[in-house]
């Protein structure tokens, strides 16, 4: 029987990607070595395809991926599925306790005998079979209230911002899920859930593990019977809401939350809505935000001069160090032109439901506004897609400081300028149309 290209059609496949035993763990510092496994690292890839369109959507449990890493990987899985590069997404779960892939300054180098003996041929098999599973399908969406996150830029009473817990901060207490099921037989093909929320709930453990979200996937394909998975959401100032009021625990919170996070996920999908025909839209373009001149040479010297032993600095205090040092080439190069930051972008939409990537870390205002702008009823922005960039915090936030601003500032000698986050929506809204 000859398929009709207008029917709607979807695929999901799983690959493991654990590691061994003794791989470093990226998140908190480049020296944090596993001794075991608590639970096994996946990727998971959601392939659709719709009037010679395909589309083919990864989420990986790892931290974030490099940008040349990560676009190393899709050109790689593009080729194999004879697809345009755009048309593989690529997101990272953001859990820290995983191998590293970003190669982020501060953060450690990247593991390539990783990436290359065991994530990329996985990613390339998780992709392959999605593609050769795709069938008529049907998808239906269900949302639940979760407090699973909270805002971690813990104001202090001296006006400063640390890592923790912020009852007033901002938050998306929104939880998703995309069910996605055979239109023929009904069997369900994937449960995409998503929620924003960072992976730091195990804190600087030395277990393999997805974090929260590993227990609430598990839970809900256990309890349906369907492959399911997660994918990070605006989680840049959203860290996991644990018993012991701080953004970070160890492996027992990591269980306790995730039953939480199982819980409402079993609700979500409980409220999904009646099943419909699947609508594949790709919309492409590139999206562009303004740089900041550079500081003034003045101060990069004087910075530099107060850095005692450079060599010895990790994370936010090397980005720094990078920041100032990069600042200095330019002014030695002679102050050669900058220009914009851009990044092409390609959003996907199954009907009612826009997938929107970034690059960034982004805070969970940006979504919440891009949601109440786009003409979409269920508007999933994904948080460390298609690579990395740091964070990119919301403007009225970049006034307090604290981590996330930090990152955000010392990003090479040009950092974005402070109102990207309009910039960000601006640009979406208009690679959509809207």
């Amino acid at each position: 029987m000859e398929k009709n290209e207008f029917v709607f059609e979807a695929g999901a496949a799983r690959e493991d990607i654990t590691p061994e035993v003794g791989t470093l763990l990226y998140g908190y510092t480049p020296d944090t070595v596993s001794e075991s496994v608590h639970d096994p690292l996946s990727a998971t890839a959601a392939a659709f395809r719709q009037g010679g369109e395909t589309a083919v959507l990864l989420t990986v449990t790892l931290g974030d991926f490099g940008t040349a890493l990560c676009t190393e990987i899709r050109e790689r899985i593009a080729r194999a599925m004879d697809l345009p590069v755009g048309r593989v997404i690529v997101s990272a779960t953001h859990t820290h306790s995983a191998p590293n892939v970003s190669g982020m300054e501060g953060w450690g180098d990247v593991d390539r005998p990783y990436a290359e003996g065991i994530l990329f041929p996985a990613m390339e098999r998780a992709s392959r079979r999605a593609v050769e599973g795709l069938a008529p399908a049907e998808i239906g969406v269900g949302c639940a209230a979760s407090q699973v996150g909270i805002n971690r830029r813990q104001q202090n009473r001296d006006g400063s911002v640390d890592l923790g817990q912020n009852p007033w901060g901002c938050y998306d207490p929104t939880m998703t899920c995309v069910s996605i099921r055979n239109a023929q037989t009904k069997r369900g093909i994937l449960n995409l859930i998503h929620y924003g929320c960072h992976g730091t709930a195990a804190g600087r453990n030395h277990e393999i593990t997805r974090d929260w979200s590993g227990i609430m996937t598990d839970r809900l394909e256990a309890e349906t019977g369907v492959l399911t998975a997660y994918w990070n959401g605006a989680q840049g100032d959203v860290g996991p809401r644990l018993t012991n009021g701080r953004t970070v625990g160890d492996i027992r919170h990591v269980e306790e939350l995730g039953g939480v996070a199982a819980s409402d996920a079993l609700r979500a999908y409980r409220a999904v809505g009646p099943f419909v025909p699947g609508n594949l839209t790709v919309y492409e373009g590139e999206v562009r935000i303004p740089r900041k001149p550079l500081p003034p040479r003045e101060e990069a010297e004087a910075k530099l001069a107060s850095y005692a032993d450079p060599g010895a600095l990790i994370n936010i205090q090397r980005l720094e160090y990078a920041h100032y040092r990069a600042v200095m080439d330019e002014y030695e190069a002679g102050c050669p032109a900058w220009s914009d930051f851009s990044y092409p972008q390609t959003a996907v939409s199954l009907g009612d439901v826009l997938f929107v990537p970034f690059p960034f870390e982004i805070f969970a205002e940006t979504s919440l506004r891009l949601r109440a702008y786009a003409p979409f009823r269920y508007v999933l922005c994904l948080s460390n897609t298609n690579g990395y960039e740091a964070y990119l915090p919301t403007e009225d936030q970049i006034v307090r400081g604290g981590y996330e601003v930090g990152c955000f500032l010392y990003n090479g000698a040009h950092p974005l300028v402070n109102r990207a986050d309009q910039v960000v929506i601006d640009e979406n809204l208009r690679i959509i149309g809207a």
